[in-house]
């Protein structure tokens, strides 16, 4: 059995659009070791592949992503700290590379995003959820502290005191709540045709032009103004001369304006 699928989207390879789907319903997409490795593939897939632009994430099943699975990942507790700690990379590495992919990336939130699977979803550059769907911070539940980028994920998302609040209570938000507060773009019925939408829609830019932007948005979260400028100015000059749309535009102004 496939734990996880990649497939092409509605327009074929060619199309730029890359679906990856969680496919262990039974365990509600946990993160179990085939999991793991299935995600592994095919992110290094998607990164390999030169005309991807767009990779859609969702889960099968009425489950986004439950998290860890905790018998695999934290079933020996007598292990060493140092082998705990190893152990906890690779499964943090599974998804973490997805906010490294130099394309845009969309998560289908079908249902419960919960820990790691939450971590998943913020990993994503824009997030649709389903009215039913949970984000779920559930660390300490379990006597966890928590891993994966969460707390960095959080502390941007909401803030410091809404981070560590909702932290220590080991909480969860609606996607109302996700949505008032800005975790999510949309609220959609069905999540995976309007990521599928949207995917479509921005398949067309190229893929420089589609990963300068994702650096530059996420640059401008840290940086100054002039490092952003600085950034952008590479950036446009960069497209001045690789664009065949502004050439086409110029050359319609000069046909308007001749002289």
């Amino acid at each position: 059995m496939t734990s996880v699928r990649l497939e092409p989207g509605p327009g074929g390879p060619a199309g730029g659009v890359r679906v990856l789907t969680l496919d262990e319903p039974g365990k509600r997409n946990a993160l179990s070791p085939g999991v793991v490795a299935g995600l592994t593939d095919a992110v290094r897939a998607v990164a390999e592949d030169a005309d991807a632009r767009v990779l859609v994430v969702t889960g099968s099943g009425p489950a986004f992503c439950a998290g860890a699975d905790l018998p695999a990942t934290f079933g020996q507790v007598d292990r060493p700290v140092t082998e705990v700690r190893d152990r906890l990379l690779e499964v943090y590495e599974s998804f973490l590379r997805i906010g490294r992919l130099p394309i845009l990336t969309i998560a289908a939130v079908n249902g419960p995003a919960i820990g790691a699977g939450l971590n998943l979803a913020f990993c994503c550059d824009l997030r649709l959820a389903a009215p039913a769907a949970t984000f779920g911070v559930t660390f300490t539940r379990l006597g966890l502290h928590p891993g994966g980028g969460c707390t960095s994920f959080l502390v941007r998302a909401l803030g410091r005191q809404r981070a560590l609040a909702l932290i220590l209570d080991g909480g969860t938000l609606t996607a109302d709540e996700a949505l008032e507060l800005g975790i999510v773009l949309r609220i959609e019925t069905d999540p995976l045709a309007a990521a599928m939408e949207l995917a479509e829609r921005h398949a067309h830019l190229p893929r420089a032009l589609l990963g300068a932007i994702k650096r530059t948005v996420g640059l401008a979260t840290e940086a100054d103004l002039g490092t952003v400028v600085e950034a952008e100015s590479w950036a446009q000059a960069a497209s001045v001369v690789t664009s065949p749309e502004l050439r086409a535009a110029v050359a319609r102004h000069r046909d308007r304006n001749p002289g």
